[in-house]
């Protein structure tokens, strides 16, 4: 149940977008190259953040670079 409250936890974790050239879906309107996301949820293929619509989204870790 962890998805009803993922706005309000901390990630720990921030990611900088790289790129929007994505070949299936149209990431650029929810994404900005360039900006730091913060990471609420992770899986093996995606990271979770919450996007420029202001709404949860999970995206291809390849959009990302990890933020030290």
């Amino acid at each position: 149940m962890i998805h009803y409250n993922w706005t309000e936890r901390n990630g720990g974790k921030k990611v900088k977008c790289l790129h929007t050239n994505a070949e299936k879906y149209m990431v650029e309107n929810v994404l900005t190259a360039g900006n730091v996301y913060e990471v609420k949820n992770e899986t093996e293929e995606y990271y979770f953040v919450i996007d420029n619509s202001g709404k949860m989204g999970g995206f291809y870790k390849d959009y990302f670079e990890e933020v030290k």
